[in-house]
């Protein structure tokens, strides 16, 4: 801001009484001080607020403003609270040293001046990083400059501005880390993708323990490899400390910026990834038509060997060595390519060795067990916070194998992944995960039943227990569960029921009564077991 600013309207009531030349001078900050001599605190640019306490008479007033001069004061501001109206002997001194002299009126406080001041010297400062982070934006676009952490770093330590990039399963990709803990970075997307799906407006807002947090979208922009613009599933977010709408128009201006520059860098990322997705959709052709498997393999090295151009590493023998995991993922309710993309932010990282094929609203990926081994409650941790972006319709379920060995073993892998993924889809939730470990279970022979059948078979066994503790208000259906836990064990049912060991021996007995079962054969309980999984 210009001196001349602070006599602008909406500006403190300020009087000018001296140097009106040279107002178009740059303000960089305020000091308070009545010390007589502050030479040694000033750094150049400062406006200097006084109460002219150190005045005792008229040289006084020469030598203090000789001295703010010659440390580099843009103007001063003297106020009138405490000895009355400016003296005449100060504004000479101001004019013969070209200082321009503002008149504080007794009714405004110090404080205001300042508050004032800095507002307008942090909205230009803003204003100059807007520009830069816009030049960087063009130049990332143009040449695949990238740098996303040195602009943050340069807003943290010149605005003292917190900003994130996050994935929308929480990952961070750019900004400190260490400031945003793993429950905070799962409260902010689920934020962020819940007022998306809601079709809100950004900036979105979130409060934290510690205040708000102003959420932006970054949308790369769309082509044939990417879902739609409008689907965040599948796209970075830009978090910054505090509410943006409360800033200025400046500063706003800084937010927008910085989101269309994080979109710049994921467009950049993603053009770095077509290649990759190429070798994928090969691989999963070759795995398709049951492919010799040293055409498997040579796909898988040629993956390596691109990865390993990253990251100075050997690649993989042309043999396509393994061991390798295979997951089956599909999307209901949401934009084809959705799940790809999702699960290339997911797994992706970065040495990127995760090769992720499109097969239309679902994905196939392959990636080194021993590299990224993903066990089906790690990848369902890892996808929750996409529950918030779903809504009532969306859905993904996935299936993860058992490691093959070898580039052989993927064909086999992929059918297993694939009947994991029909055991997710079996269950309730919006983000369902199955692993290798329930393909030896019951599980595995539920979900290959028709729903029909499976309801019928549950109506059968349970339909009149259920109905009986609806009429009395009793606890058959939750007694019958902890006695088939608890092994048919009578004591140790009653403990984990919190009741005599006579009301558990009546239970069952009504139990059976109403069934026409006997829960001391084998079968009956197995019967029972499943049409209670079946629930």
């Amino acid at each position: 801001m210009r001196v001349r600013d602070l006599l602008a309207p909406g500006a403190p009531r300020l009087r000018l009484l001296a140097a009106e030349e040279e107002l178009d001078r740059q303000v960089g900050g305020v000091m308070t001080t009545d010390l007589q001599d502050p030479g040694r605190y000033l750094h150049g640019g400062e406006l200097v607020l006084t109460g002219m306490l150190w005045r005792t008479g008229p040289a006084d007033s020469e030598r203090f403003v000789r001295t703010l001069a010659a440390g580099g004061a843009v103007a001063l501001a003297a106020g009138e609270a405490e000895v009355g109206p400016v003296p005449e002997d100060l504004v000479d001194a101001c004019r013969r040293h070209r200082m321009p002299l503002l008149a504080v009126p007794d009714d405004i406080a110090f404080g205001t001046v300042t508050e004032f001041i800095g507002r307008q010297v942090s909205a230009d400062r803003a204003a100059d990083l807007a520009a830069l982070v816009d030049r960087h934006r063009q130049l990332v676009s143009a040449a695949g400059g990238g740098g996303l952490d040195a602009v943050l770093d340069l807003l943290g330590g010149d605005l003292d501005l917190d900003c994130w990039v996050l994935t929308p399963t929480g990952a961070v990709i750019a900004g400190p880390a260490e400031r945003l803990s793993e429950a905070d970075r799962d409260q902010l997307v689920r934020a962020h993708l819940g007022a998306q799906r809601r079709r809100g407006r950004p900036p979105h807002r979130a409060r934290l323990a510690d205040g708000f947090y102003s959420l932006l979208p970054a949308p790369a922009p769309a082509d044939h490899e990417r879902p739609p613009v409008d689907c965040p599933l599948a796209d970075w977010m830009l978090v910054v400390a505090g509410d943006v709408t409360e800033w200025t128009p400046k500063r706003q201006q800084l937010a927008e910026n910085l989101a269309r520059l994080v979109a710049a860098e994921r467009h950049r990322r993603d053009e770095g990834r077509r290649l990759r997705r190429r070798i994928a959709d090969e691989l999963l052709a070759l795995l398709r038509r049951d492919a010799d498997p040293a055409e498997i393999g040579r796909a898988l090295y040629a993956s390596s060997a691109m990865a390993a151009r990253y990251e100075a590493a050997d690649p993989k023998s042309p043999e396509g060595e393994g061991p390798w995991l295979v997951l089956s993922a599909e999307g209901t309710g949401l934009p084809e390519g959705t799940v790809r993309a999702v699960l290339e932010e997911a797994l992706g990282g970065t040495t990127d060795r995760a090769l992720v094929a499109g097969t239309g609203s679902g994905a196939v990926v392959v990636l080194p067990a021993a590299e990224g081994p993903v066990p089906a409650d790690a990848l369902r941790a890892l996808l929750a916070p996409l529950e918030a972006g779903l809504g009532s319709e969306g859905r993904i379920t996935l299936g993860v194998s058992a490691p093959a060995a070898e580039a052989g073993g993927l064909r086999g892998a992929l059918e297993e992944a694939r009947h994991a993924r029909r055991i997710a889809a079996a269950r309730i939730g919006r983000v369902c995960v199955a692993g290798p470990e329930e393909l030896a279970s019951h599980v595995l022979l539920l979900a290959a039943v028709p729903d029909e059948v499976r309801r019928a078979f549950r109506a059968r066994l349970l339909d009149t227990v259920i109905a009986y503790d609806l009429e009395h208000q009793a606890d058959l259906v939750r007694t019958l569960e902890a006695f088939l836990r608890s092994d048919g064990s009578w004591t140790r049912c009653a403990a984990q029921l919190h009741v005599h060991v006579n009301t558990l021996r009546y239970r069952i007995g009504r139990i059976e009564e109403l069934t026409g079962r006997d829960l001391s054969r084998l079968e009956d309980r197995v019967d029972f077991y499943l049409a209670l999984e079946l629930a």
